[in-house]
Parts: C-alpha cells; sequence; structure tokens
C-alpha cells in the first residue's frame, strides 16, 4: 500500500522544517489535538510548533500509515530537541486539507 499524500507532505515539511508549507495542510480553521491539549486555526497551531515540533528541530521516521476514507494515519518515530519516541499522528482530511490532525501514543 501506497503512503498517503498528506502523511508523505507533513513528515517532508517537518523534516525541512518548513512551518509555511505545515500549515498550509490545515483548513484556516483546523485544530491539533496534542495529547489532549487543543489548538485551533493557524495562529495557534503556528505558536504550538514554534514551540513542540518545528521550532523544536523534530525529525520524523515513518513506521507505517494508512488511510481509510478521510482518516489518514501515521505512526513515527520522533526526534529532535523537544518530545522523542514513538507517536501516531491521524489526520481527518476534508479534500486535501487538514480538519484536525491528533496526536497520540498509539
Amino acid at each position: 500500500m501506497s503512503t498517503p499524500a498528506i502523511v508523505t507532505a507533513a513528515i517532508a515539511a517537518i523534516n525541512a522544517g518548513d512551518t509555511d508549507a505545515f500549515l498550509d495542510l490545515f483548513e484556516e480553521a483546523g485544530t491539533v489535538d496534542d495529547w489532549g491539549t487543543i489548538y485551533r486555526g493557524r495562529a495557534e497551531i503556528r505558536r504550538w510548533s514554534d514551540r513542540e515540533l518545528i521550532g523544536a528541530r523534530a525529525h520524523f521516521t515513518l513506521k507505517s500509515s494508512t488511510q481509510q476514507g478521510n482518516l489518514a494515519s501515521m505512526m513515527v518515530e520522533v526526534g529532535g530537541k523537544g518530545f522523542n519516541g514513538p507517536s501516531r499522528f491521524t489526520f481527518d482530511l476534508d479534500g486535501a486539507k487538514v480538519r484536525r490532525m491528533k496526536i497520540t501514543a498509539d
């Protein structure tokens, strides 16, 4: 099975440290659920990413990915200057844009 386009785009943006490309993946009113803490809209997502993701020089190594309908998921090994370890990212898509990205342990 091929890797879902959203997974490829998210990993490319994060690993390149490209905040604008990462934010472009989201709807204007998109959300990030980071282990239960919710960030709404691109401005809040940018502040979160500057602190927790791209600003922490996160690097993702893809372990697995799936897509069923409008839900895509990736299991990654996260490295960088912030959280390090395995995480699952689930994307609720509205067409080609992310409506909601949820981060969990599994």
